[in-house]
């Protein structure tokens, strides 16, 4: 049988794992066996944050829109309960860029929400 020489495959690996951390301080961008734990615990990092971002756009949406909301005199919690009322089905997304780029249009569609529920 003919010898099979393995050093470049785990050279290859070596070389991957500390370009992925090229940046990091200390042992954790030269040393192998640091390196990978660095990646993994930023693999999971970098998952939950992703997650987290969602969770402060939503955050950040309430907030543009309850401040346009207290202009025209009303609080984020009536004009979201009004809104659902008159069936006017905008997110909060959309909403709260109307507020922050558009107050005008912003104003009308909380006028509009008002009377259809009164």
């Amino acid at each position: 049988m003919t010898r099979v020489k393995r050093g470049t495959i785990s050279m290859k690996r070596r070389r991957n794992v500390l370009k992925q951390t090229k940046g990091y301080r200390f042992g954790r961008k030269s040393k192998e066996r640091q390196a990978t734990e660095a990646i993994l615990h930023a693999g999971s990092h970098a998952f939950n944050d992703r997650r987290k971002k969602k969770r402060n756009m939503r955050t950040l949406w309430q907030i543009r829109i309850n401040a346009g909301a207290r202009k025209n005199e009303i609080s984020y919690s009536k004009l979201i309960g009004e809104l659902k009322k008159a069936d006017i089905a905008l997110d909060r997304k959309i909403l709260s860029q109307l507020a922050e780029k558009y107050p005008a249009v912003f104003s009308q569609i909380i006028k509009t929400a008002q009377n259809k529920v009164a």
